[in-house]
């Protein structure tokens, strides 16, 4: 006889498990949130970089810059539109959109 297959074991050994499972949805949830409270605007900009989407930026002075992002750098942004290329400064940055 298995001394590791009685049903009380079984049936502890599930309850574990699914407080285990509970506690980690629970743990990653937390990071998760956590990490988007962290995020800079720089961050979401490599983001953009990364799954090269198309932004529009204003900027403090009212100018709208439209294209995807070629380059992100400490302080600056590059935006690639057609054979045009922008260099804006992030700390100018008012409002991002994503398409």
């Amino acid at each position: 006889m298995d001394p590791f297959g009685h049903p009380d074991l079984v049936r502890l050994g599930r309850s574990l498990r699914n407080r285990l499972d509970d506690t980690l949805d629970a743990e990653q949830s937390a990071a998760r949130a956590a990490a988007l409270r962290r995020r800079t605007l720089r961050d979401r900009l490599l983001d953009s970089e990364d799954r090269t989407e198309l932004l529009l930026l204003s900027t403090d002075d009212g100018h709208i810059y439209r294209g995807v992002v070629d380059a992100v750098g400490v302080d600056h942004v590059v935006l690639v539109d057609g054979d045009v290329e922008r260099f804006v400064a992030i700390a100018h940055i008012v409002t991002m959109e994503v398409r």
